[in-house]
Parts: structure tokens; sequence; C-alpha cells
């Protein structure tokens, strides 16, 4: 593999192409949103493979393409113009208040950043770890959402590689989630495929994003915190030496993990996903060798789209999610078989419903927190983030179909997953699972587990 850096070629500020009508100055921020301000940026890319057209006229293609990305995203920011702001905080003496919002005029705008890189796709795919240049592929590392004070809230990094293209993107967490990201990522695709086919301005959007927030009701929507200075809930901790790997199932390995857990519980009810998460759980513990008596836990992040009453929109643009947690200690999960574990997940996810929701907001507003990046809470724990419903392989930029996803620095400890829909579809699902190097070897070695993994596409 190439030693190669990524070298930053130009940069730029994108705003809406013209304003937004209905926008307002400020966009308040949820109790879903603030507890976010000490975490990191959602960083996902797309990798892209150069069609023979680019390589027959490379300059001029990726000049190209520069500029099509900017006008459509431009476009895009129409929708999504919390995305142009940056994030304030408004403090007073009398009485004593400390709340955050986002200034949606008052900025430069998204920024936007050409990079190259002397290295390939296969570079980049081939390594059984994902190698660490492609941290490089995103702006905004290490970047916690409370510095969107600061930098910008969406970050866009084009890199050209020898023979493809990656785009990062890197969004504030506080003021999004995955949804409310792959509904952005999906909208500017389809803003892109518009333009190209001669369309300009006014492009109706298949998912109209709803940009009010939803609060409590009763709930002010300027939240006042109860600090003073920020310094009282953020927190910074140095990236841990992990490493990362991407796990292949395919949907008849899906199907097989699902058929058995449903029979070990003598039920039907356990969902492919939990079955999937099942096995991760009690494959992480045992290669983790933690002690039989010593407490083990699954978080699984969650939507509350779904499960308010009245639901929200699917396009609520915003954070709306929670983390939902079922714990054993490691004999308990270890001896017991696949099937009771996912049920313990059934039970959990099945359990979470608007009584749920409403409870932890009304225990939020009574005491506010801030979520703490803290990995030492981590050593016994698995912690599931992404969705196998996020339609990433659709996305195009007119240079073909997406080869892979991938992921920035954001949120790397031993212990974390992310999960996407598989390339081929149908079902399939990828993991991207971090963990300390000794740990990952004896995943690697763990029968149960291997057994479950199915080979990958081949390289473009």
């Amino acid at each position: 593999m190439s030693t190669s850096a990524v070298q930053r070629v130009s940069e730029c500020f994108i705003k809406p192409q013209k304003p937004t009508k209905d926008s307002d100055e400020t966009c308040y921020l949820t109790p879903w949103d603030l507890a976010m301000l000490s975490m990191q940026y959602i960083q996902r890319g797309l990798l892209f493979k150069k069609t023979a057209s680019v390589d027959d006229n490379q300059d001029f293609i990726i000049q190209n393409l520069l500029d099509k990305l900017k006008h459509s995203l431009s476009q895009t920011l129409f929708h999504f113009y919390p995305l142009v702001g940056h994030l304030v905080t408004r403090k007073t003496q009398d009485p004593p208040s400390y709340s955050i919002f986002i200034d949606c005029t008052n900025s430069d705008g998204a920024k936007f950043i050409y990079a190259t890189l002397d290295m390939t796709i296969s570079d980049i795919l081939s390594p059984v770890d994902v190698p660490p240049i492609v941290q490089s592929l995103f702006d905004h590392q290490k970047a916690l959402n409370h510095d969107g004070h600061t930098i910008p809230l969406l970050s866009v990094q084009v890199t050209e590689l020898v023979d493809g293209v990656f785009i990062g993107c890197s969004m504030n967490h506080a003021v999004a989630d995955g949804p409310s990201f792959w509904n952005f990522m999906n909208t500017w695709s389809e803003i892109f495929k518009a333009q190209a086919q001669g369309h300009e301005y006014d492009i109706p959007i298949s998912h109209q994003p709803v940009l009010k927030r939803w609060f409590p009701e009763g709930c002010d929507p300027l939240i006042n915190l109860p600090f003073k200075h920020h310094q009282e809930f953020i927190r910074r901790e140095e990236p841990l030496l992990v490493r990362e790997r991407i796990f292949h199932f395919s949907a008849e390995s899906i199907a097989k993990l699902k058929a058995k857990a449903n029979a070990e519980s003598n039920t039907s009810t356990i969902s492919s996903f939990q079955s999937l998460s099942a096995l991760i759980w009690r494959s992480i513990t045992r290669a983790r060798r933690i002690p039989h008596d010593k407490t083990t836990s699954f978080n699984l992040a969650i939507t509350n789209r779904t499960r308010m009453e009245p639901p929200l929109s699917p396009e609520y643009f915003g954070n709306a999610f929670h983390g939902v947690g079922v714990g054993a200690t490691a004999g308990e999960l270890l001896e017991n078989n696949l099937g009771w574990a996912a049920w313990k997940l059934h039970l959990a996810v099945a359990n979470y419903n608007n009584t749920v929701v409403q409870q932890h907001l009304k225990q939020w507003l009574q005491r506010p927190m801030i979520y703490q990046l803290s990995w030492s809470v981590y050593t016994s724990s698995v912690t599931m983030g992404g969705s196998t419903r996020f339609n990433a392989y659709e996305i195009e930029f007119g240079i073909g179909k997406v080869v892979a996803v991938r992921n920035g620095h954001a949120i790397k400890f031993d212990g974390h997953v992310l999960a996407y829909p598989g390339r081929e579809g149908g079902g399939s699902v990828d993991f991207e699972v971090s963990l300390f190097p000794e740990n990952m070897s004896a995943l690697e070695s763990d029968e149960e587990f291997m057994n479950a993994v199915s080979a990958s596409n081949p390289l473009p």
C-alpha cells in the first residue's frame, strides 16, 4: 500500500442559492439535540469508482464534478438551511440562564474541500482492517458537536484517488441524527441527478425535511441549561488504539441466524437484526474473556420517530433517538444460547414506546444531562449504531454506483459497532466492528461468529 498522505487542494463555503422563504433566523435545540453537545460529529463517506470518461480527461472531469457537487449542494441546503448556521450560546445574569441554539443566518455556510490522495480503491478496501488513512478523508477530526460554535455544522471533503472519488461528510450530531443525515445525502443525490437532466431551480424532492423541532408539551424552546461555562459539560478524550474491520453477512446467513434464534426461543417474533445483534454481543463478550460474574450490556441506538404518539414524520430533521440497553452477566450470556440473548433484545425493543420516551424526556428536563465520551465505561459493553435501513447505496453523483461506505474517526472505541446494508442488497448487512487488537484477534478466531460471516462482493 502507498504511504501517501491526503493533500488539500482547495476549500470554499457553500450557502443556499437563494434565501429560504420560511426559514427562521434561529433554530432551537431540543433535549435530544442538547444531550449530544459533548459527542462527536457524524462522519460518513461514500466511495465511487472513476468511470472510463474520467480517465480520458481527468483534470477536466474532476473539476466538472466538483462544480456540479457545489451547485447541487447549494440547492440542497435550501431545504436543510440549519446546516449553514452555527451554534450560539446566550448567557444572562438576571435571571441567570445558559442557552444554546443555532443561528441560521450569520455564518459562512457549509465547508467544501477538494483533496487528493495517491492511493487506489484497492488500497482502501483490500486490507483486512480499515486503514487509518480513511480518517483523513473527513474534515473535523476529533471535533465535538459543541465546536459548532466556531467550525461549520457541515463539512464535505471530496478526495480524488488514483481510480476513484471519496465523498466524506461531517455533520454536527447536535443538529441531526442518522436518519436526518441520510435524508440529506439522498436529497443531495436526487437534486444532483435532476440538475444533470437539465432541471435548474425549484426541483421537487421526494422527502422534504421537517425542520420544525419537536418539544415536549409545555417546554420552552429556549431551554435553560444548568451551567455557567461549557467546560462543565464538555469532555475530550484521545482516541483509543483499536482495530476496525468490516464483517459482511449475506441474506442467507442472516436467515439461518434468525431461524435458529426463533427456534431456540420458541417464537417467531425475533427479527433478523435482533438475531445478528445477539450474535455480535455473545461473540464480542467471549472474545474479551470477561469474567463470568461481571455484567455485560448491549446498547442499541433506536429511533423515537415511530414510537411517539402521534409519531414524528420519518423526515423529521434533528435528533430523535435514544439508547436502549439490556444487561446480563457474561456467564448468563454465554451459558445460554443465541435465542436467549436475541429474546432479551427483542423484549427491550418491543417495550420501548411513547410512555418510555416521554418519561426519559421528563427526567432530562428536570435534570439536563449531556452525554460524555468516557472510554472506560465501555470495557464490558457493546454499542450498536447505524442502521440497515439507511439508503446509502442508491446515492449517485454522476460517477456510477457507490462502491463502499466508510466512516471517519468519530466515536471509535472497543466494542463499538456500526450497521449498514450490504452493497448487494437483498437484506445483506455489513458491520463495522472496532475492538482492541487482542480482542479483534480473538473474535476472528471465534468459530460461531466466523461461521456466520460471509465473503464480501469482489472489488469493482
